[in-house]
């Protein structure tokens, strides 16, 4: 037998790529209908690291949603998010991992009240109309946008204009990062049907993979007392919440927070808590709450209508940090602190330990701390016995009350634990 010539190679080579194409086919419908498996063992390269935006907020190809009640600050703290990632400005303290192309998509405010809104972040952060361009588009488009499903006569759900609608400009912008606001008005099936809200997410989800972006839909909470972090207070079926990877809930400050952190209780529904209820793709921290002020901004319209002198005052966020109840204390001062609960209170039948019952009066270890801290509230002072008995540093033991002539518990100060 004669050596192969190299016309002779070729066609092998051909007919074994045309054989490989026909297996893939299968039957004619696998390249479309099929898995699109691979064999592990030839997957050498690691893939690529996730697309992240900003912090833990935002990531390509995830869907991300804000939980939290009409009015509370979710969507001021979304649309400065949003334009941290069109200036490449750190506005809400994440960090900004690249700057981006954003749509925000208002389908609840018409188009002024989204420049307001826009407005205000801008003026408050004070940087120039210009940084916007070509970095952040916005649209209210109402009704006429449709929407990504809808039912049919029969109340079958049925894909709507909208996912079209945002697939053009995202290719013609060349955008990173979506923001569809509120979730709810992205589609019309029923709302609490799991089935028909997983495909309207999955429409979000194949979109933001399909184009390597960040698809994010703040989702109003349902009817009831939500707790921070709460991932199954989002109104409707948890199908939402299900599909999407980052979610937040954002809640107004409490009042025993406002105690704890010596907020006036008038002035506390200017602060807002987010924290984390489902970030699935990377660790939850010890302690994820973040916490923003909302501030209001008067815009630069007051001379535009004389029936509106003063123009209009426009909230957006900027972070906040709690006051740390260890500020303005000294070594020698909480040493005296120390000293004075260890002492106990004297009495003329003999000395009585301080307590951290919430029932204590005359024996409340706190009243000690605010003695010698005056301007520190309840909740501080409550805080500093409470970590001082968690590490220890404050023991609680059983002795005979002089007073009362039974036993009771008592605080005693672990003398090798004091702060030097």
């Amino acid at each position: 037998m004669s050596d192969p010539t190299e016309e002779d190679v070729l066609d092998e080579v051909r007919a074994y790529v045309e054989e490989d194409e026909r297996r893939a086919k299968g039957n004619g419908h696998a390249q479309e209908a099929g898995l699109g498996e691979w064999d592990a063992s030839e997957d050498v390269k690691p893939p690529p690291p996730r697309g992240w935006l900003l912090g833990n907020q935002f990531c390509r190809t995830l869907l991300s949603s804000i939980i939290g009640a009409g009015g509370s600050g979710k969507t001021a703290l979304r649309y400065a998010q949003a334009l941290s990632l069109a200036t490449g400005r750190t506005l809400t303290g994440e960090y900004v991992f690249q700057r981006c192309r954003v749509l925000i998509v208002s389908l609840e405010d018409d188009a002024n009240e989204l420049r307001r809104r826009i407005r205000a972040v801008r003026l408050h952060y004070d940087f120039p109309l210009s940084e916007l361009k070509g970095w952040l588009f916005l649209a209210a488009p109402g009704a006429k946008a449709g929407k990504l499903m809808g039912t049919d006569k029969r109340g079958r759900p049925v894909p709507g204009n909208l996912g079209a609608n945002l697939e053009a400009v995202i290719v013609a912008r060349k955008i990173d990062f979506v923001m569809l606001d509120p979730f709810i008005k992205t589609h019309s099936v029923e709302e609490n049907l799991n089935s028909a809200i997983d495909d309207v997410a999955q429409m979000l989800t194949d979109l933001a993979t399909k184009h390597n972006i960040a698809v994010d839909a703040p989702h109003h909470v349902r009817n009831g007392q939500m707790a921070p972090g709460d991932a199954d207070a989002g109104r409707g079926a948890s199908a939402m919440i299900s599909a999407a990877r980052l979610v937040y809930t954002c809640l107004p400050m409490s009042d025993e927070e406002a105690g704890r952190f010596n907020i006036k209780q008038e002035e506390r529904q200017e602060y807002i808590r987010i924290d984390s209820a489902k970030v699935n793709v990377v660790r939850r921290a010890g302690n994820s709450t973040k916490w923003y002020r909302l501030v209001s901004v008067k815009l630069d319209n007051a001379d535009m209508n004389p029936l509106y002198p003063n123009g209009d005052q426009v909230q957006t966020v900027e972070p906040w940090k709690p006051p740390d109840v260890w500020q303005g204390t000294s070594s020698d001062e909480l040493n005296a602190v120390l000293s004075e609960i260890d002492r106990g209170l004297t009495h003329e039948k003999g000395a009585r330990r301080y307590s951290v019952s919430g029932s204590a009066t005359d024996r409340a270890a706190w009243k000690v701390v605010q003695k010698h801290y005056p301007d520190k509230s309840e909740a501080q002072c409550r805080e500093i016995i409470a970590i001082w008995v968690r590490n220890e540093l404050l023991v609680t033991k059983s002795y005979d009350d002089p007073v009362d002539r039974k036993e009771r518990q008592g605080l005693y100060v672990d003398n090798e634990k004091r702060p030097s």
